[in-house]
């Protein structure tokens, strides 16, 4: 049953500015959790955008990514702790994106070890990561602030990797350079829970970015989800039914790669070909306006560049 609780404006005890927006617990199989990202642009509702889930075991906790402020990854320590004591052992990042890293150092300063995607690095030395806490250290002033930093992962995992915790098996695996420069997904072996980080978007549409969508889409098709009890996306609600979870992110990648790859093809400017395209199917899908054509123009760049890598 989910459980909602708030921070007190004067959080006592926190060295972190304290949120107002609501941040709700779900209790999703017997030892895991998450809390859902309001739909919208990262600068709003405090910058509280992403997933994170967690799964208690009798040994410690595992967390899977670490929000998008270190105040909105003190919120959620104070709701881990509401449920149990047992120390923050482990937290894996699916990818390095804003969103899900600023609130690392939360977890860091108790000691936890990070996993990180190979390709982290790529982010972490870029100039792009800089500006873009720069940016949110205004943008998301007081939550992000100059305090805030950009951790650095004490392991990298570049394949699968399998580790057991508390009496629970977790299996990590890498898939490669699909939503960013590298991703990673972990399946929660007895609880047949799989947190898929954003290679999946449920209930809006996804950010693209830099992505490899040739290689995005490819990994949601080849997505292994039979048996699954649940399934818990980077973006949105928690799904029973992960085909269908899985189906809004391909389709809508399916699409663009195809309406943009025809432009290319047909040598039509990118403007023209926006304008021709009938996007009826995706336009009421939350988070539409701010990011389509965005992603239409990402993707019709990087599917030109493509030409030249056959």
């Amino acid at each position: 049953m989910a459980a909602l609780f708030f921070l007190q404006p004067a959080n006592a005890g926190s060295d972190y500015a304290a949120i107002t927006t609501a941040m709700q617990v779900e209790h999703i199989s017997a030892h895991t959790y998450y809390v859902k990202g309001v739909s919208g642009i990262a600068t709003e509702n405090e910058g509280f955008i992403s997933n994170a889930g967690f799964v208690v075991t009798k040994e410690g906790v595992v967390i899977f990514d670490a929000l998008g402020t270190p105040s909105l990854a003190a919120a959620l320590l104070e709701r881990i702790r509401k449920i149990t004591d047992q120390p923050i052992k482990l937290v894996v990042v699916s990818h390095y994106h804003a969103d899900h890293i600023y609130g690392l150092q939360v977890f860091k300063n108790l000691g936890a070890e990070i996993y990180a995607p190979e390709g982290s690095s790529t982010y972490i030395n870029s100039e792009a990561a800089a500006q873009r806490l720069e940016e949110r250290q205004l943008s998301l002033y007081p939550w992000v602030n100059d305090e805030t930093e950009i951790i650095i992962p004490d392991a990298i995992i570049s394949g699968q990797k399998r580790f057991s915790l508390g009496g629970l098996d977790f299996t990590i695996n890498y898939l490669g350079k699909a939503h960013s420069d590298g991703d990673l997904a972990m399946l929660v072996e007895q609880d047949r829970v799989l947190f898929s980080g954003d290679i999946i978007f449920e209930g809006r549409v996804p950010f693209v970015g830099n992505a490899n969508t040739k290689h995005w889409l490819k990994t949601l098709t080849e997505l292994e989800t039979g048996g699954l009890a649940a399934l818990i996306p980077g973006h949105g609600a928690a799904s029973k039914n992960p085909a269908s979870t899985i189906s809004l992110t391909r389709r809508y990648l399916a699409y663009l790669r195809e309406t943009m790859g025809l432009a290319i093809d047909d040598l039509t400017p990118f403007d023209e070909a926006y304008d021709e395209v009938d996007w009826s199917e995706f336009e009421n899908v939350p988070a539409f306006k701010e990011a389509n054509r965005i992603n239409a123009y990402q993707v019709y760049l990087s599917m030109g560049k493509e030409l030249f890598e056959k």
